[in-house]
Protein backbone atom coordinates (compact mmCIF):
# COMPACT_ATOMS: atom_id res chain seq x y z
CA UNK A 1 0.00 0.00 0.00
CA UNK A 2 1.48 3.71 -0.80
CA UNK A 3 2.45 5.71 2.20
CA UNK A 4 0.62 8.83 0.26
CA UNK A 5 -2.97 7.05 0.60
CA UNK A 6 -5.16 7.81 3.31
CA UNK A 7 -7.02 5.02 4.96
CA UNK A 8 -10.52 5.89 6.51
CA UNK A 9 -11.92 4.03 9.31
CA UNK A 10 -14.89 3.27 10.49
CA UNK A 11 -14.83 2.07 14.04
CA UNK A 12 -17.81 -0.48 15.78
CA UNK A 13 -16.65 -2.13 18.96
CA UNK A 14 -18.90 -2.80 21.41
CA UNK A 15 -17.07 -2.36 25.06
CA UNK A 16 -16.15 1.39 25.38
CA UNK A 17 -12.76 1.09 27.04
CA UNK A 18 -11.53 -1.20 23.51
CA UNK A 19 -13.30 1.23 21.45
CA UNK A 20 -11.04 4.15 22.83
CA UNK A 21 -8.28 2.31 22.79
CA UNK A 22 -8.67 1.48 19.05
CA UNK A 23 -9.53 5.11 18.27
CA UNK A 24 -6.56 5.97 20.25
CA UNK A 25 -4.24 3.94 18.39
CA UNK A 26 -5.20 4.30 14.95
CA UNK A 27 -5.81 8.02 14.90
CA UNK A 28 -2.50 8.45 15.76
CA UNK A 29 -1.00 7.00 13.02
CA UNK A 30 0.06 8.48 10.33
CA UNK A 31 -2.19 8.29 6.78
CA UNK A 32 -4.79 6.73 9.48
CA UNK A 33 -8.36 8.92 9.90
CA UNK A 34 -10.97 7.65 12.16
CA UNK A 35 -13.96 8.79 10.35
CA UNK A 36 -16.71 7.42 12.33
CA UNK A 37 -17.16 5.73 15.43
CA UNK A 38 -20.30 3.71 15.28
CA UNK A 39 -22.78 2.70 18.33
CA UNK A 40 -24.17 -0.32 15.91
CA UNK A 41 -24.08 -2.69 13.16
CA UNK A 42 -26.93 -0.41 11.41
CA UNK A 43 -24.73 2.48 11.65
CA UNK A 44 -21.59 0.96 10.40
CA UNK A 45 -23.41 -0.45 7.13
CA UNK A 46 -25.13 2.79 6.40
CA UNK A 47 -21.76 4.52 6.61
CA UNK A 48 -19.89 1.94 4.75
CA UNK A 49 -22.44 2.10 1.55
CA UNK A 50 -22.37 6.08 2.08
CA UNK A 51 -18.63 5.38 1.08
CA UNK A 52 -17.69 7.14 4.51
CA UNK A 53 -14.76 4.42 4.55
CA UNK A 54 -11.67 2.47 3.13
CA UNK A 55 -11.70 -0.09 6.21
CA UNK A 56 -13.94 -1.12 9.24
CA UNK A 57 -13.07 -2.04 12.66
CA UNK A 58 -15.46 -4.23 14.51
CA UNK A 59 -15.32 -6.45 17.84
CA UNK A 60 -16.15 -10.10 17.84
CA UNK A 61 -19.15 -8.97 20.38
CA UNK A 62 -20.87 -6.47 17.95
CA UNK A 63 -24.57 -7.08 18.14
CA UNK A 64 -25.83 -8.44 14.97
CA UNK A 65 -22.87 -9.29 13.08
CA UNK A 66 -23.19 -12.03 11.43
CA UNK A 67 -21.94 -12.82 7.61
CA UNK A 68 -24.39 -11.31 5.53
CA UNK A 69 -23.17 -8.44 7.58
CA UNK A 70 -19.53 -8.67 6.71
CA UNK A 71 -20.38 -9.62 2.92
CA UNK A 72 -22.22 -6.33 2.56
CA UNK A 73 -19.23 -4.43 4.25
CA UNK A 74 -16.97 -5.88 1.72
CA UNK A 75 -19.16 -5.48 -0.78
CA UNK A 76 -19.16 -1.88 0.27
CA UNK A 77 -15.35 -1.96 -0.67
CA UNK A 78 -14.11 -1.93 3.09
CA UNK A 79 -11.27 -4.14 4.15
CA UNK A 80 -12.84 -5.86 7.39
CA UNK A 81 -10.76 -6.18 10.35
CA UNK A 82 -11.85 -7.93 13.16
CA UNK A 83 -11.20 -7.65 17.20
CA UNK A 84 -10.71 -11.26 18.51
CA UNK A 85 -12.65 -11.28 22.76
CA UNK A 86 -13.42 -14.39 24.92
CA UNK A 87 -16.63 -14.67 24.00
CA UNK A 88 -15.79 -14.82 20.10
CA UNK A 89 -12.86 -16.99 19.01
CA UNK A 90 -10.81 -16.04 16.13
CA UNK A 91 -12.05 -18.80 14.19
CA UNK A 92 -15.32 -17.42 14.18
CA UNK A 93 -15.05 -14.67 12.87
CA UNK A 94 -12.91 -15.88 10.54
CA UNK A 95 -16.09 -17.74 9.32
CA UNK A 96 -17.79 -14.95 9.15
CA UNK A 97 -15.23 -13.90 6.24
CA UNK A 98 -13.54 -10.77 8.12
CA UNK A 99 -10.48 -9.89 6.00
CA UNK A 100 -8.23 -10.26 8.96
CA UNK A 101 -8.86 -11.46 12.99
CA UNK A 102 -6.27 -9.88 15.22
CA UNK A 103 -6.02 -10.40 19.10
CA UNK A 104 -7.46 -7.78 21.56
CA UNK A 105 -5.18 -4.94 22.88
CA UNK A 106 -2.57 -5.81 19.77
CA UNK A 107 -2.06 -2.31 18.73
CA UNK A 108 0.54 -3.03 16.31
CA UNK A 109 -1.27 -6.02 14.18
CA UNK A 110 -4.37 -3.73 14.27
CA UNK A 111 -2.73 -0.97 12.55
CA UNK A 112 -1.08 -3.23 10.09
CA UNK A 113 -4.74 -4.88 9.46
CA UNK A 114 -5.81 -1.39 8.99
CA UNK A 115 -3.36 -0.39 6.25
CA UNK A 116 -3.49 -3.73 4.37
CA UNK A 117 0.12 -4.43 5.49
CA UNK A 118 0.48 -8.32 6.57
CA UNK A 119 0.03 -8.31 10.10
CA UNK A 120 1.11 -11.46 12.23
CA UNK A 121 -2.07 -12.53 13.54
CA UNK A 122 -4.41 -13.55 11.01
CA UNK A 123 -7.70 -15.57 11.01
CA UNK A 124 -6.71 -19.15 11.39
CA UNK A 125 -7.56 -21.45 8.59
CA UNK A 126 -9.34 -24.89 9.94
CA UNK A 127 -7.74 -27.96 8.26
CA UNK A 128 -9.89 -29.66 6.12
CA UNK A 129 -10.38 -33.27 5.77
CA UNK A 130 -8.09 -35.76 3.76
CA UNK A 131 -10.09 -36.33 0.12
CA UNK A 132 -7.19 -38.00 -1.18
CA UNK A 133 -5.72 -34.85 -2.21
CA UNK A 134 -9.09 -32.92 -3.99
CA UNK A 135 -12.01 -31.01 -2.41
CA UNK A 136 -15.44 -32.99 -2.80
CA UNK A 137 -17.48 -31.79 -6.62
CA UNK A 138 -20.42 -29.91 -6.27
CA UNK A 139 -23.04 -30.63 -9.06
CA UNK A 140 -25.99 -28.77 -9.62
CA UNK A 141 -29.43 -29.80 -11.32
CA UNK A 142 -31.17 -26.94 -12.65
CA UNK A 143 -34.15 -27.01 -15.00
CA UNK A 144 -37.25 -24.65 -16.30
CA UNK A 145 -40.86 -24.13 -14.76
CA UNK A 146 -42.39 -26.73 -15.31
CA UNK A 147 -41.87 -30.00 -13.55
CA UNK A 148 -39.47 -31.55 -15.36
CA UNK A 149 -38.10 -33.53 -12.91
CA UNK A 150 -35.10 -32.01 -11.31
CA UNK A 151 -35.74 -33.87 -8.14
CA UNK A 152 -36.04 -37.31 -9.13
CA UNK A 153 -32.91 -36.62 -11.44
CA UNK A 154 -31.14 -35.19 -8.62
CA UNK A 155 -32.23 -37.85 -6.53
CA UNK A 156 -30.85 -40.71 -8.97
CA UNK A 157 -28.38 -38.93 -9.94
CA UNK A 158 -26.82 -38.94 -5.91
CA UNK A 159 -28.04 -42.65 -5.95
CA UNK A 160 -26.21 -43.68 -9.17
CA UNK A 161 -22.84 -41.96 -7.87
CA UNK A 162 -22.79 -43.89 -4.57
CA UNK A 163 -23.40 -46.19 -6.26
CA UNK A 164 -26.55 -47.85 -4.86
CA UNK A 165 -27.27 -51.26 -6.30
CA UNK A 166 -30.11 -53.25 -6.73
CA UNK A 167 -29.03 -55.63 -3.62
CA UNK A 168 -29.64 -52.23 -1.05
CA UNK A 169 -31.66 -53.60 1.80
CA UNK A 170 -34.86 -53.05 2.17
CA UNK A 171 -36.68 -50.48 4.47
CA UNK A 172 -39.68 -51.06 6.15
CA UNK A 173 -42.46 -48.13 6.72
CA UNK A 174 -43.41 -45.05 4.45
CA UNK A 175 -42.16 -42.67 6.99
CA UNK A 176 -39.10 -43.43 8.27
CA UNK A 177 -36.53 -41.85 10.89
CA UNK A 178 -32.84 -41.54 10.06
CA UNK A 179 -30.87 -44.10 10.45
CA UNK A 180 -27.24 -44.38 12.18
CA UNK A 181 -24.55 -43.40 9.83
CA UNK A 182 -22.42 -46.11 8.43
CA UNK A 183 -19.14 -46.04 8.48
CA UNK A 184 -17.31 -43.79 6.15
CA UNK A 185 -16.81 -44.45 2.51
CA UNK A 186 -14.53 -42.95 -0.09
CA UNK A 187 -17.72 -42.24 -2.90
CA UNK A 188 -19.90 -40.20 0.13
CA UNK A 189 -22.99 -38.74 -1.76
CA UNK A 190 -24.45 -35.26 -0.33
CA UNK A 191 -27.96 -34.40 -1.28
CA UNK A 192 -29.02 -31.03 -0.91
CA UNK A 193 -32.37 -29.50 -1.11
CA UNK A 194 -32.32 -25.80 -2.16
CA UNK A 195 -35.56 -25.31 -3.96
CA UNK A 196 -36.90 -22.19 -2.75
CA UNK A 197 -40.18 -22.43 -4.28
CA UNK A 198 -41.21 -26.49 -3.95
CA UNK A 199 -38.97 -28.60 -2.43
CA UNK A 200 -39.56 -31.91 -2.28
CA UNK A 201 -36.81 -34.21 -1.23
CA UNK A 202 -37.64 -34.86 2.00
CA UNK A 203 -41.43 -36.39 0.86
CA UNK A 204 -40.35 -38.04 -2.48
CA UNK A 205 -37.56 -40.14 -0.19
CA UNK A 206 -40.01 -41.00 2.36
CA UNK A 207 -38.75 -38.82 5.54
CA UNK A 208 -40.21 -37.00 8.43
CA UNK A 209 -40.03 -33.48 7.47
CA UNK A 210 -39.35 -31.52 10.55
CA UNK A 211 -35.89 -30.75 10.34
CA UNK A 212 -35.11 -28.50 7.42
CA UNK A 213 -31.18 -29.69 7.66
CA UNK A 214 -30.45 -26.86 4.62
CA UNK A 215 -31.41 -23.92 6.80
CA UNK A 216 -29.93 -25.02 9.87
CA UNK A 217 -26.92 -25.56 8.05
CA UNK A 218 -26.99 -21.70 6.84
CA UNK A 219 -27.88 -20.44 10.14
CA UNK A 220 -24.61 -22.18 11.13
CA UNK A 221 -23.00 -20.60 8.78
CA UNK A 222 -24.48 -16.94 9.07
CA UNK A 223 -22.95 -16.94 12.67
CA UNK A 224 -19.53 -18.24 11.45
CA UNK A 225 -20.14 -21.67 13.46
CA UNK A 226 -20.32 -24.02 10.74
CA UNK A 227 -17.66 -26.68 10.02
CA UNK A 228 -17.54 -30.54 9.01
CA UNK A 229 -18.66 -31.89 11.85
CA UNK A 230 -21.91 -29.74 12.36
CA UNK A 231 -22.41 -29.96 9.00
CA UNK A 232 -22.71 -33.87 9.09
CA UNK A 233 -24.82 -33.28 12.33
CA UNK A 234 -27.41 -31.56 9.62
CA UNK A 235 -27.13 -33.93 6.84
CA UNK A 236 -28.05 -37.70 7.98
CA UNK A 237 -27.10 -40.57 5.93
CA UNK A 238 -30.53 -41.72 4.47
CA UNK A 239 -29.04 -44.24 1.96
CA UNK A 240 -25.75 -46.60 1.72
CA UNK A 241 -23.54 -43.47 1.29
CA UNK A 242 -25.64 -40.88 1.00
CA UNK A 243 -26.19 -37.63 3.48
CA UNK A 244 -29.28 -35.32 2.58
CA UNK A 245 -29.69 -32.05 3.73
CA UNK A 246 -33.16 -31.91 3.87
CA UNK A 247 -34.49 -28.41 2.03
CA UNK A 248 -37.35 -26.17 3.70
CA UNK A 249 -40.40 -27.06 4.92
CA UNK A 250 -42.62 -23.81 3.67
CA UNK A 251 -41.70 -21.95 0.57
CA UNK A 252 -42.17 -18.89 3.02
CA UNK A 253 -38.95 -19.55 4.52
CA UNK A 254 -37.27 -18.67 1.85
CA UNK A 255 -35.09 -15.91 3.57
CA UNK A 256 -34.01 -19.13 5.84
CA UNK A 257 -31.25 -19.80 2.65
CA UNK A 258 -29.28 -16.55 2.21
CA UNK A 259 -26.98 -16.77 -0.53
CA UNK A 260 -23.98 -15.19 1.48
CA UNK A 261 -24.35 -18.49 4.20
CA UNK A 262 -24.81 -20.99 1.35
CA UNK A 263 -21.41 -19.84 -0.23
CA UNK A 264 -20.00 -21.37 3.10
CA UNK A 265 -21.99 -24.01 3.12
CA UNK A 266 -21.11 -25.22 -0.32
CA UNK A 267 -17.45 -24.95 0.60
CA UNK A 268 -18.16 -27.38 3.59
CA UNK A 269 -19.78 -29.36 1.33
CA UNK A 270 -16.68 -29.61 -0.73
CA UNK A 271 -14.92 -30.76 2.53
CA UNK A 272 -17.66 -33.56 3.59
CA UNK A 273 -18.45 -35.46 0.69
CA UNK A 274 -16.95 -36.40 -3.03
CA UNK A 275 -19.97 -35.08 -4.16
CA UNK A 276 -22.62 -32.33 -3.81
CA UNK A 277 -26.02 -32.65 -5.54
CA UNK A 278 -28.21 -29.61 -5.37
CA UNK A 279 -31.58 -29.56 -6.68
CA UNK A 280 -32.54 -26.08 -7.31
CA UNK A 281 -35.53 -23.72 -8.16
CA UNK A 282 -36.63 -22.99 -11.20
CA UNK A 283 -35.81 -19.07 -11.31
CA UNK A 284 -32.95 -17.26 -12.04
CA UNK A 285 -33.79 -13.75 -11.78
CA UNK A 286 -31.63 -11.75 -9.36
CA UNK A 287 -34.59 -10.22 -7.44
CA UNK A 288 -32.84 -7.22 -5.93
CA UNK A 289 -32.81 -5.90 -9.57
CA UNK A 290 -36.11 -5.77 -9.68
CA UNK A 291 -36.58 -4.19 -6.48
CA UNK A 292 -36.22 -0.41 -5.01
CA UNK A 293 -34.58 -1.36 -2.08
CA UNK A 294 -31.24 -3.30 -3.24
CA UNK A 295 -30.76 -4.73 0.36
CA UNK A 296 -33.76 -6.99 0.14
CA UNK A 297 -33.36 -10.92 0.55
CA UNK A 298 -32.94 -12.88 -2.45
CA UNK A 299 -35.76 -15.31 -3.75
CA UNK A 300 -33.26 -16.78 -5.77
CA UNK A 301 -30.49 -16.47 -3.85
CA UNK A 302 -30.03 -20.34 -2.98
CA UNK A 303 -30.12 -21.48 -6.64
CA UNK A 304 -27.40 -18.76 -7.72
CA UNK A 305 -25.45 -19.60 -5.21
CA UNK A 306 -25.33 -23.27 -6.17
CA UNK A 307 -25.01 -22.51 -9.93
CA UNK A 308 -21.66 -20.19 -9.11
CA UNK A 309 -20.19 -22.90 -6.70
CA UNK A 310 -21.16 -25.85 -9.18
CA UNK A 311 -18.32 -27.50 -11.34
CA UNK A 312 -21.44 -29.42 -13.27
CA UNK A 313 -23.99 -28.22 -14.27
CA UNK A 314 -27.08 -30.63 -15.09
CA UNK A 315 -29.76 -29.35 -16.88
CA UNK A 316 -33.02 -30.70 -16.74
CA UNK A 317 -36.41 -30.25 -19.02
CA UNK A 318 -39.43 -32.42 -20.56
CA UNK A 319 -39.74 -34.33 -23.70
CA UNK A 320 -43.13 -32.85 -24.91
CA UNK A 321 -43.65 -29.90 -27.12
CA UNK A 322 -44.11 -27.44 -24.15
CA UNK A 323 -40.88 -28.97 -21.83
CA UNK A 324 -38.76 -28.74 -25.12
CA UNK A 325 -39.54 -25.22 -25.30
CA UNK A 326 -39.08 -23.84 -22.13
CA UNK A 327 -35.71 -26.10 -21.72
CA UNK A 328 -34.34 -23.98 -25.15
CA UNK A 329 -35.59 -20.90 -23.37
CA UNK A 330 -34.53 -22.12 -20.14
CA UNK A 331 -30.24 -22.45 -21.92
CA UNK A 332 -30.61 -18.90 -22.91
CA UNK A 333 -31.77 -17.89 -19.60
CA UNK A 334 -28.94 -19.89 -17.98
CA UNK A 335 -26.37 -18.34 -20.28
CA UNK A 336 -27.36 -14.67 -19.21
CA UNK A 337 -27.68 -15.37 -15.82
CA UNK A 338 -26.54 -12.92 -12.84
CA UNK A 339 -23.89 -15.25 -11.94
CA UNK A 340 -21.40 -16.83 -13.50
CA UNK A 341 -22.35 -20.47 -14.70
CA UNK A 342 -19.83 -23.51 -15.52
CA UNK A 343 -19.32 -24.00 -19.01
CA UNK A 344 -19.74 -28.26 -18.09
CA UNK A 345 -23.29 -28.79 -18.27
CA UNK A 346 -25.20 -31.69 -19.35
CA UNK A 347 -28.50 -31.38 -20.65
CA UNK A 348 -31.12 -34.43 -19.80
CA UNK A 349 -34.47 -34.74 -21.13
CA UNK A 350 -36.89 -36.88 -19.10
CA UNK A 351 -39.56 -39.19 -19.94
CA UNK A 352 -38.82 -39.63 -23.48
CA UNK A 353 -41.95 -41.05 -25.26
CA UNK A 354 -43.47 -41.64 -28.66
CA UNK A 355 -46.81 -40.74 -27.39
CA UNK A 356 -45.78 -37.05 -26.54
CA UNK A 357 -43.49 -36.18 -29.31
CA UNK A 358 -44.21 -38.28 -32.47
CA UNK A 359 -42.78 -41.72 -33.93
CA UNK A 360 -38.87 -41.91 -33.00
CA UNK A 361 -39.30 -39.97 -30.25
CA UNK A 362 -35.11 -39.89 -29.44
CA UNK A 363 -34.11 -38.64 -32.80
CA UNK A 364 -36.93 -35.79 -32.54
CA UNK A 365 -35.39 -34.82 -29.66
CA UNK A 366 -32.48 -34.28 -30.27
CA UNK A 367 -32.96 -33.04 -33.80
CA UNK A 368 -35.22 -30.18 -31.89
CA UNK A 369 -31.97 -29.23 -29.54
CA UNK A 370 -29.24 -29.36 -31.90
CA UNK A 371 -31.30 -26.97 -34.39
CA UNK A 372 -32.98 -24.61 -31.53
CA UNK A 373 -30.68 -24.69 -28.56
CA UNK A 374 -27.16 -26.03 -30.27
CA UNK A 375 -27.14 -28.84 -27.65
CA UNK A 376 -25.59 -31.61 -29.77
CA UNK A 377 -24.89 -34.31 -26.87
CA UNK A 378 -28.50 -34.69 -24.80
CA UNK A 379 -28.71 -37.14 -22.08
CA UNK A 380 -32.22 -38.90 -22.92
CA UNK A 381 -34.48 -40.58 -19.71
CA UNK A 382 -36.99 -43.03 -21.63
CA UNK A 383 -39.92 -42.85 -19.46
CA UNK A 384 -41.22 -45.16 -17.22
CA UNK A 385 -44.28 -44.58 -15.13
CA UNK A 386 -44.70 -47.67 -13.50
CA UNK A 387 -40.77 -47.74 -11.90
CA UNK A 388 -41.33 -44.38 -11.03
CA UNK A 389 -44.81 -44.61 -9.44
CA UNK A 390 -43.54 -47.96 -6.90
CA UNK A 391 -40.40 -45.65 -6.45
CA UNK A 392 -42.31 -42.68 -5.22
CA UNK A 393 -45.34 -44.62 -3.83
CA UNK A 394 -42.22 -46.36 -1.67
CA UNK A 395 -40.41 -43.04 -1.05
CA UNK A 396 -37.14 -44.93 -1.94
CA UNK A 397 -34.90 -45.11 -5.10
CA UNK A 398 -35.17 -47.10 -8.52
CA UNK A 399 -32.39 -49.13 -7.23
CA UNK A 400 -34.49 -50.17 -4.48
CA UNK A 401 -37.53 -51.17 -5.83
CA UNK A 402 -37.12 -51.37 -9.40
CA UNK A 403 -33.49 -51.94 -10.27
CA UNK A 404 -34.45 -53.11 -13.86
CA UNK A 405 -36.09 -50.02 -14.71
CA UNK A 406 -34.80 -48.51 -18.25
CA UNK A 407 -35.06 -44.96 -16.22
CA UNK A 408 -32.77 -46.45 -13.92
CA UNK A 409 -30.78 -47.46 -16.15
CA UNK A 410 -30.10 -43.71 -18.15
CA UNK A 411 -29.63 -42.45 -14.64
CA UNK A 412 -26.52 -44.77 -14.37
CA UNK A 413 -25.23 -43.52 -17.95
CA UNK A 414 -25.77 -39.96 -16.51
CA UNK A 415 -23.32 -40.61 -13.41
CA UNK A 416 -20.49 -42.36 -16.08
CA UNK A 417 -20.85 -39.53 -18.11
CA UNK A 418 -20.93 -36.90 -14.92
CA UNK A 419 -17.87 -39.16 -13.68
CA UNK A 420 -15.90 -38.31 -16.86
CA UNK A 421 -16.26 -34.67 -16.86
CA UNK A 422 -14.77 -34.47 -13.33
CA UNK A 423 -11.57 -37.61 -14.15
CA UNK A 424 -10.20 -36.60 -10.66
CA UNK A 425 -13.57 -37.59 -8.71
CA UNK A 426 -14.64 -41.20 -7.21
Amino acid sequence: MSEERTVTVLVAVHAPDEEAAAVTVLGAQPQVTVARRCAELAELLAAAEAGAGTAAVVSGDLPGLDREAVARLRGAGLRVVAIEDPATPAERLAGLGCDVVVAGGDAENLVAAVRGDAPDAAEPAAPAPDLGGRSGTIIAVWGPAGSPGRTTTAIELAAALAGIGAAAPRRSGLLRRHRPAPRPRADTVLLADADTYASSVTSRLGLLDDAPGLAAAARAAGQGVLDVVTLARHSPVVLPGVRVLTGITRASRWPELPATSLDMVFQRCRELASWTVVDCGPVLEADEVLMYDTRAPQRNGATLSALQAAEIVVVVGGADPVGLQRLVRGLEDLRDAAVPVPAARLVVVNRVRDAAVGRRAESQVRDALARYAGVDNVHLVPDDPAGLDTALLAGRVLAECASGSPARAAFVDLAGRVRELVPTGV
